[in-house]
C-alpha cells in the first residue's frame, strides 16, 4: 500500500504537464475544448483523491510500514539526500482531506469558469497546485516539501494575477509573491541548519536528532519564519487581503481550505524540534496570539465578504499557531482538518452571500467596543500594516536600487568606458558594407572611439583589427560573406549590450560563484 504514495502528486502533475503542452500547442483553446480540460483535470484528481482515501484508510488499519523510499536524490561524500515520501500519520490524513477538497473546489470552477478567456489556464495551473500541495505534505524530507512549497507559491502568483489586465491584479499578485520569497528564505535556512546541526534533512531523522537548544531553536525559528509568512501570521498577514483579487475557486482552495494551512502543517511535522526549543515556542504563542487579536479587531469593520472571509481565516490560524506553542499539537492538527473544510466551504458560497443572508440581520457588537473611535479608525485602515512596511522595507530598497543605479551609471560607467560608434557597428564588415552602399567616413579612425580606460583599449585594438582585416581579409570576400558578417556582428552587438546590464552582470557573478563552490 505505500507505493500508492507515489501515484498521488504524479497524477495531477502528469495532468498539468498535458494540459500546459496542449495549450502551447493550441491543442486546447475556446469553448469547444473546455470539457477536454475539466474531464482530464477532474479524473486526474478524482484519481489522486481516492488513492489518498485509500492509503489513509490502510494507515488507520496499520498496513503502511511509514516511510517508502525511491532510492537517493542526491550523494555528496557522507552526506545524501533520499527520495522518500511518508505514509503514515498527519501527512496522510491531511493529503485525503486536501485531495479531496481539492476535486470540490475543481468541480465547482467548471461551471463557475465557463467561457472565461482563462478557463484552460486556470485548470492548468490548479493541476500544477495539487500536485505541489500533495508533494509538500507527502514528502519525507524538507527538500521534497520545498520542491511542493515553491510550486504552490508560484501557482498562487498565477491565479492571484488571473486577470493580469488590471493593474490591481497584477500588482496584488507580485506583491503577495515577493512576501512570500521572505518565508522561502527562513525555509533554506532551516534546511542548511538541519543539514549541518542534524546531519539529515529527513523529517523523521531530524526530529530524532540529538541537538542542543540552540540548535533546535536555531532550526525552529528559521522554519518558523516560513510557517509565519505561509500562513499569514504578523508581521505577513496584509498580503492575505491582497491574494483575494484572484478568482472564487483560486480563493477557496489556495487561502480557504488547503495552501494557508502549510504552515501550522510544517510546525506539526517538527514538533519534537520546537519541543527542545523553549524560545521557539514562545514566538509560536506571541505570533499566534497577536495575529488572532489584530485579525478579529480588523474583520469588524471590513466591508467585504472576501476580505472578512481572509481575516477570519488569519485569526484561526493565529489560534493554531497559539495550540501549538503551547504544545497542544493534536489540538492543532484536528483544528487545520476541521477549519480547511469550513472555511473553503465559505469560500465558495461568497458569490452567493447575499442571497443566503437575505433578511438575516447583522449581529451588532458589544457597545464597549462600538464606543472606541480611535479603534474603528485603527481598524479600518488594517492598522497601517501596509504603509509601515512601505515606509520601512520597500521604500528603502527602492532608494538603494535608485543610488546604486546612479553609481552605476555616473561612476562606472564613465571609468569603464562605453565604446558608442563601435556597439552599434562591432563588426569590421559592417564598416566595408557602408563603403560598398556609398556611406562617407571623413575620418575612417573614427570608426570607433571610447572613453575611459576599457574603452581606449578596446579603440586601439579595433583600430588594429581593422588595419589587419581592411588589408589582407576583406578585400578577397565577396557579398554574401560580408552580409553574413554584418548579420553576425549585430548579433555580438546586441549581446554585448545585453551583457553590459548591472542585473546580468551581477547574474554572471552569482552563477560564477555557485559554480565554483
Amino acid at each position: 500500500m505505500d507505493a500508492l504514495v507515489v501515484l498521488i502528486p504524479l497524477l495531477p502533475f502528469t495532468a498539468a504537464v498535458v494540459l500546459g503542452v496542449s495549450q502551447l500547442f493550441g491543442i486546447l483553446k475556446g469553448e469547444a475544448s473546455e470539457n477536454t480540460t475539466a474531464l482530464l483535470a477532474m479524473w486526474a484528481l478524482c484519481m489522486a483523491s481516492l488513492l489518498a482515501l485509500v492509503l489513509a484508510g490502510a494507515d488507520a488499519l496499520g498496513y503502511n510500514h511509514g516511510v517508502l523510499t525511491l532510492g537517493s536524490w542526491l550523494d555528496s561524500e557522507g552526506f545524501a539526500i533520499s527520495a522518500n515520501f511518508t505514509t503514515t500519520g498527519l501527512p496522510v490524513r491531511l493529503a485525503a482531506l486536501f485531495a479531496l477538497l481539492l476535486v470540490i473546489v475543481m468541480r465547482f470552477a467548471i461551471n463557475y469558469l465557463h467561457r472565461e478567456a482563462g478557463f484552460h489556464r486556470f485548470f492548468f495551473l490548479l493541476s500544477l497546485f495539487a500536485a505541489g500541495m500533495l508533494l509538500l505534505v507527502l514528502s519525507g524530507n524538507a527538500v521534497g516539501s520545498f520542491f511542493g512549497w515553491e510550486i504552490a507559491g508560484l501557482c498562487s502568483y498565477g491565479l492571484i494575477a488571473y486577470a493580469y489586465n488590471r493593474p490591481v491584479a497584477a500588482s496584488n499578485a507580485t506583491r503577495v509573491f515577493i512576501t512570500n520569497r521572505i518565508g522561502d528564505t527562513g525555509f533554506i535556512l532551516g534546511i542548511a541548519l538541519s543539514a549541518i546541526f542534524a546531519d539529515s534533512l529527513n523529517w523523521q531523522q531530524i526530529n530524532t536528532a540529538d541537538l542542543t537548544t540552540g540548535q533546535a531553536t536555531g532550526i525552529a525559528l528559521s522554519f518558523s519564519v516560513a510557517a509565519f509568512a505561509k500562513s499569514a501570521q504578523l508581521p505577513f498577514t496584509p498580503w492575505l487581503a491582497r491574494a483575494m483579487e484572484g478568482p472564487t475557486p483560486s480563493s477557496a482552495v489556495f487561502y480557504g481550505a488547503v495552501m494557508v494551512h502549510a504552515g501550522v502543517f510544517l510546525v506539526c511535522v517538527l514538533a519534537p524540534v520546537f519541543e527542545q526549543a523553549p524560545l521557539a515556542m514562545a514566538v509560536l504563542v506571541i505570533v499566534g496570539g497577536l495575529t488572532a487579536l489584530y485579525s478579529f479587531i480588523v474583520g469588524l469593520t471590513q466591508t467585504d465578504v472576501k476580505s472578512a472571509l481572509s481575516f477570519a481565516t488569519t485569526g484561526q490560524l493565529g489560534l493554531m499557531f497559539l495550540a501549538c506553542g503551547l504544545g497542544f499539537w493534536q489540538w492543532a492538527s484536528w483544528h487545520v482538518c476541521a477549519h480547511a473544510v469550513v472555511r473553503g466551504y465559505l469560500m465558495l458560497t461568497a458569490p452567493s452571500l447575499m442571497h443566503n443572508v437575505l433578511d438575516n440581520p447583522i449581529k451588532p457588537i458589544h457597545p464597549k467596543i462600538a464606543s472606541l473611535r480611535w479603534a474603528y479608525i485603527a481598524s479600518l485602515q488594517r492598522f497601517w500594516l501596509d504603509p509601515f512596511t512601505d515606509w520601512t522595507l520597500i521604500r528603502p530598497i527602492r532608494r538603494l536600487a535608485h543610488d546604486l543605479s546612479y553609481f552605476d551609471d555616473h561612476v562606472i560607467d564613465p571609468f569603464m568606458g562605453a565604446t558608442a560608434p563601435m556597439l552599434s557597428r562591432l563588426s569590421s564588415y559592417a564598416q566595408l558594407e557602408e563603403h560598398l552602399v556609398g556611406a562617407q567616413l571623413n575620418d575612417e579612425n573614427l570608426f570607433a572611439k571610447g572613453t575611459g580606460l576599457a574603452g581606449k583599449l578596446t579603440e586601439w585594438t579595433a583600430a588594429l583589427m581593422h588595419w589587419f582585416e581592411d588589408r589582407f581579409v576583406l578585400r578577397g570576400i565577396g557579398k554574401d560573406a560580408l552580409h553574413f558578417g554584418r548579420k553576425l556582428g549585430h548579433v555580438a552587438n546586441q549581446f554585448e549590450q545585453l551583457i553590459l546590464r548591472p542585473r546580468y552582470l551581477v547574474l554572471f557573478v552569482f552563477i560564477t560563484l555557485l559554480v565554483a563552490f
